[in-house]
């Protein structure tokens, strides 16, 4: 039993570790890149509420990310802050990005048109590393792919290929392609005959619609006319609008399921995902943002994970390095859908799984039970090395 005079050496001892000053924690800024005009969040859009389109801006969301990692990153002796970098329009958006590189934030989540990546890549140089939280296009990661550019919003390659899995898996092997005519839809049907090939799904025919005022053109947009024919297990709709798809479900000439821009669509997130931890981060984005959290949310939250993942066990190293540690695949993240999460070699595309919804929950996720890889069965969703077209390193 310790006497008086043990306590007193006891109690003056805590009282010497209670005054010696903790190291103040290092801080580390991650910026949110958006447009103030940009046409997704065009306010009609947000209120028709478009299958696998934004729900709401990203900053809720980067900020829940900043705090989901704030425990570990203490730990850690880190912290991190994270602001909004909102240029009025395209033509203003030099001068944002600009500012943070003069005021050296590091890191940059970008929320911004397909069309603006080659200026934020260009401006950012060796001086950031940046992280695509809502464009699915495969340029890129591909042709337009860069070192210091990483994805965590999954690619139209790896929708495409969750989709083709599982009605490969379900023996829905014969489908219907209707497909707009604007390019974003000729992107997706690449996608989709890319995978479709890959996992033996057969486009009995393809047929374009189009939206039109002109009464001369009404039959175009007509779902029962474009889906007379009975040789089809399935209608797949390419619609980067979603406007025409939004029409089909239960409207077509057969009794046939609609997959693609709405019925079942590939996810990256669902605000009904009820396994590995996803209640609880959905609770949570749902209070903080007064709406339910969407692929594009999600994206934007795990970035700032990864670079909370990042910065506690490489902080000091030169940006380079730090991006070359993260394609190294050995920086995982916890994206509550299962697997640790990695991103890629060779795209730096964030490996992740992929679910397959409906309006009221997942039916399915992404790589299907039985899929095969000879290394990652992740690497089934997306471009793979050995057709990647990316040829940037760090």
């Amino acid at each position: 039993m310790m006497g008086k005079s043990g306590r007193r050496m006891g109690g003056a001892l805590l009282a010497c570790l209670l005054a010696v000053p903790v190291a103040q924690a290092a801080t580390h800024t991650v910026a949110l890149v958006s447009l103030q005009d940009d046409p997704r969040y065009q306010s009609r859009r947000l209120e028709r509420h478009y299958p696998g389109h934004p729900a709401g801006r990203l900053w809720h969301a980067t900020q829940l990310g900043a705090a989901d990692a704030e425990v570990g990153l203490r730990a850690a002796g880190h912290a991190l802050k994270v602001l909004e970098a909102t240029a009025s329009n395209a033509a203003e958006l030099g001068k944002v990005l600009q500012q943070l590189k003069a005021q050296r934030v590091a890191y940059w989540v970008l929320d911004v048109p397909e069309a603006q990546f080659a200026q934020a890549v260009q401006a950012a140089g060796h001086s950031a590393l940046l992280f695509n939280a809502s464009a699915p296009a495969d340029v890129l990661r591909g042709s337009q792919c860069a070192a210091l550019l990483f994805h965590t919003y999954p690619s139209q390659s790896m929708f495409s290929d969750a989709m083709a899995q599982y009605l490969a898996a379900r023996s829905w092997r014969h489908a219907l392609v209707l497909q707009g005519g604007d390019p974003a839809d000729q992107r997706q049907a690449e996608a989709w005959q890319r995978a479709a090939k890959r996992y033996g799904i057969k486009t009995v025919d393809t047929k374009v619609f189009k939206l039109s005022g002109d009464p001369r053109e009404r039959d175009l947009a007509n779902p029962r006319l474009l889906t007379n024919d009975r040789n089809h297990d399935v209608v797949a709709v390419l619609d980067a609008d979603g406007e025409f798809a939004r029409t089909l479900p239960y409207a077509t000439q057969q009794p046939r399921p609609v997959v693609g821009a709405n019925g079942l669509v590939a996810l990256a997130w669902h605000p009904q995902w009820e396994r590995n931890g996803g209640p609880q981060v959905n609770r949570r984005f749902g209070r903080l943002a007064q709406r339910p959290m969407v692929g594009q949310d999600w994206a934007a939250w795990v970035a700032v994970k990864s670079v909370a993942a990042l910065v506690s066990e490489h902080s000091q190293a030169p940006l380079p390095e730090q991006a070359r540690r993260l394609r190294s695949g050995q920086v995982f993240v916890d994206g509550a859908k299962g697997p640790r999460l990695s991103f890629r070699a060779w795209d730096g595309q964030l490996r992740q799984p992929v679910f397959l919804a409906h309006v009221d929950g997942v039916a399915g996720t992404a790589p299907l039970d039985g899929v095969l890889h000879p290394t990652e069965v992740l690497d089934t969703l997306g471009v793979d090395e050995k057709e990647s077209p990316c040829q940037a390193k760090p």
